[in-house]
């Protein structure tokens, strides 16, 4: 019955500030993605008349496709400069306060774009794709580690993935939001752009009033006492001494050791593996094409001969795909593991890749089913909080996010090129990413299901130091090890 209660609580404050953060969060990200779809040919025009108006020049298609182009990828830079700086600012400011400061940029943002059709200017929507990316960069880095680091051992793998599942949601509030019954039609895409004010107004309100991350204030901060406050709000009971001495161990091994800077871990081969790992699952999650689909869904399925007024209604079915799939994989993570919902996913986008191209059939049907199949990707944002210490995991995920934001900006410029060139055969490219990426998994991936990073660590020295005599760790790779003692003999 204890045990029940303890559940109950701690499920109840944990479900509150997932949702606090989230909205405001990573459902921005998705969000995001998918508003850019609805006003794809009324902002076209408006490239079309602001050049006309400006120089009297009448823009050939590719032209105006080029400009349309760069609107949309440069989200992914502001994506990139948005993960660059999460680091520093979640070291100085904690994560929750972190979340709260990225609105900024979204606010300016979300007012340049309402403007930007009175001021008659394309610049300050690209402008405000930047902000909106710095904000929605920050976001995807910061709130993954706020929720690794303030649930319980045994629900963290799903508290951490529901930054995926609030993703996906967003990507489908945005594509209903994009109706042309709601603010997809002509003279309302400027209040569609700036409508993702909302949710970062509804978070600014509410998650204020939630507690930092405990790892956060106990091992930076040196706050044992508020600490256990947070602990006992996030658990709704008193802390169990287990939980507590986890963490006191933690910043026991890692006292006196500031947070390391992103190059240092490419030089410390006692996380080569670990960032190897990050490195090659965030660029998959981007190089398997499922987001750079949402930027270009109505662009997609013109192609495939689907008519104009049915497009935005089909592209719902896109995202309500991912939704699903993301729901079933938060609850099937702590049963199955990061390991079999990686290769799970990958596999099956890989099958499905290769259908596609066999058969030759619509992009409507397979393009539903393959990002139905790609229900792995939230376990990327869990990755970097399991396998890295508190002095090492900011470092980690401004790494992780960098890969994530380059690729997507990447398959974003070529993925329209990559669909009218190739054709039927453009997933061609992506089921080989996720073939590759399923092999890496599968060889290489330990399961970091309900162990503790003690336990992670020397798994992963196996790989670090694999064919060398195994010595003692030097204190630059303690700060990585969490103290572990000398693995010569039990390995």
């Amino acid at each position: 019955k204890s045990a029940h209660l303890h559940l109950q609580g701690s499920s109840l404050m944990l479900v509150l500030m997932v949702a606090s953060a989230a909205i405001g969060g990573t459902l921005q990200y998705g969000y995001n993605l998918a508003i850019m779809n609805a006003p794809t040919t009324f902002i076209q025009t408006f490239i079309n008349e602001t050049f006309l108006e400006r120089w009297d020049i009448q823009l050939e298609d590719y032209q105006v496709t080029l400009v349309w182009t760069i609107i949309v990828s440069i989200f992914s830079l502001g994506g990139l400069a948005g993960a660059l700086i999460a680091g520093p600012m979640t070291i100085r400011f904690g994560r929750k306060k972190c979340l709260l400061l990225s609105n900024i940029f979204l606010m300016s943002g979300a007012l340049l774009a309402v403007t930007s059709r009175a001021a008659k200017s394309f610049e300050m929507i690209i402008i405000s794709r930047i902000l909106v990316g710095i904000n929605a960069g920050i976001s995807m880095n910061v709130q993954p580690m706020y929720f690794g680091e303030s649930a319980p051992k045994h629900l963290r793998g799903a508290i951490s993935l529901s930054s995926a599942v609030f993703a996906a949601f967003g990507v489908v509030l945005g594509q209903v939001v994009g109706l042309r019954e709601i603010l997809g039609s002509e003279p309302y895409w400027q209040y569609l752009l700036a409508s993702n004010a909302i949710p970062g107004f509804i978070q600014l309100l509410t998650l204020p009033w939630f507690p930092e991350s405990p790892r956060y204030l106990l091992i930076d901060r040196g706050d044992k006492e508020a600490c256990i406050n947070a602990l006992r709000r996030l658990r709704g009971c008193e802390v169990q001494s287990s939980e507590l001495d986890e963490i006191l161990q933690e910043q026991a091994d890692t006292k006196g050791m500031r947070a390391s800077r992103p190059w240092e871990l490419f030089t410390d081969r006692s996380v080569r593996w670990q960032l190897i790992t990050v490195m090659i699952i965030s660029s998959a999650m981007q190089l398997c094409g499922n987001d750079s689909i949402y930027f270009y869904a109505s662009y997609v399925f013109k192609e495939a001969g689907i008519a104009d007024d049915k497009i935005q209604y089909v592209s719902i079915g896109t995202g309500t795909c991912e939704f699903t799939a993301c729901i079933m994989c938060n609850l099937l993570i702590e049963r199955k593991g990061r390991r079999f919902m990686l290769m799970g996913g990958f596999i099956l986008m890989t099958i499905w890749a290769v259908v596609f191209t066999i058969a030759l059939v619509k992009y409507s049907f397979l393009k539903l089913i393959y990002i139905h199949s790609h229900f792995s990707a939230g376990v990327t944002g869990v990755l970097p909080t399991e396998i890295f210490n508190q002095t090492a995991r900011p470092a980690a995920y401004m790494i992780a996010g960098s890969m994530m934001w380059l690729n997507l900006f990447i398959t974003g410029m070529i993925f329209p090129f990559l669909v009218s060139e190739l054709s039927e055969y453009c997933f061609v490219p992506f089921g080989a990413v996720c073939l590759l990426s399923a092999l890496y998994v599968g060889l290489f991936l330990p399961e970091t299901k309900g162990k503790s990073l003690s336990v992670i660590t020397s798994e992963f020295h196996k790989l670090n130091f694999k064919g060398q005599q195994r010595t003692c760790p030097s204190k630059t790779q303690a700060q990585y090890q969490l103290g572990e003692v000398c693995l010569s003999t039990a390995l």
